[in-house]
């Protein structure tokens, strides 16, 4: 017949100090109640879309984060903050390509020179749909933080001083240390 030893109280503190490390690896890959969206889109109806779920899940108690990237960067821009000064030729036309602010973006199908923006813009107000520039608001106002791709901002020659105050610039690092504790990531 074997016996059985006790465990000392060395292998007891082993125990619970692996336990520990156990808890803690299980934490680290818990998502928290946060929402993180990229902003990949310089439409109309594309931003309204991530403007809604962003809204929502701030709404909904989830600390929520807005990463606008490449096109996305439109919506972050102070309406009438464009500066030709020290861009290159590149960066000059990509300005003035792009929309200068929520309000002169067009929608992302059947556009026809700005009219299906128009068209959109006054159904929405018919059917007294918040705009996107009180969605934008609103969604400051809950407490969505709003990220500017500082690559995207390099590649297309975006300052700084041509995007809202309160945006805070950062690269995907610091989206990826948003989105890998989140329990929703979307790609708008």
């Amino acid at each position: 017949m074997t016996t059985v030893s006790e465990p000392t109280t060395a292998d007891l503190v082993r125990q619970l100090e692996a336990l520990r490390h156990d808890v803690d690896e299980l934490r680290d890959r818990t998502p928290e109640d946060k929402a993180a969206i990229i902003v990949f889109s310089g439409d109309l109806d594309r931003l309204l879309a991530s403007l809604v779920l962003a809204t929502g899940a701030a709404a909904a108690g989830l600390e929520t984060t807005m990463f606008f990237t490449f096109w996305g960067l439109s919506a972050l821009k102070k309406k009438g903050s464009l500066s030709l000064d020290g861009k290159s030729l590149k960066e000059k036309m990509f300005a003035m390509m792009t929309p200068a602010s929520t309000e002169s973006m067009g929608v992302s199908r059947l556009n026809f020179f700005g009219m299906g923006a128009k068209l959109l813009r006054t159904m929405m107000k018919e059917k007294d749909v918040t705009s996107v520039e009180e969605m934008m608001n609103m969604a400051r106002e809950l407490g969505v933080k709003r990220i500017a791709c500082t690559m995207s901002m390099d590649v297309m020659g975006v300052e700084r001083e041509e995007l809202a105050d309160d945006v805070e610039l950062g690269g995907v690092a610091a989206f990826m240390a948003e989105a890998s504790r989140a329990r929703v990531s979307l790609f708008l």
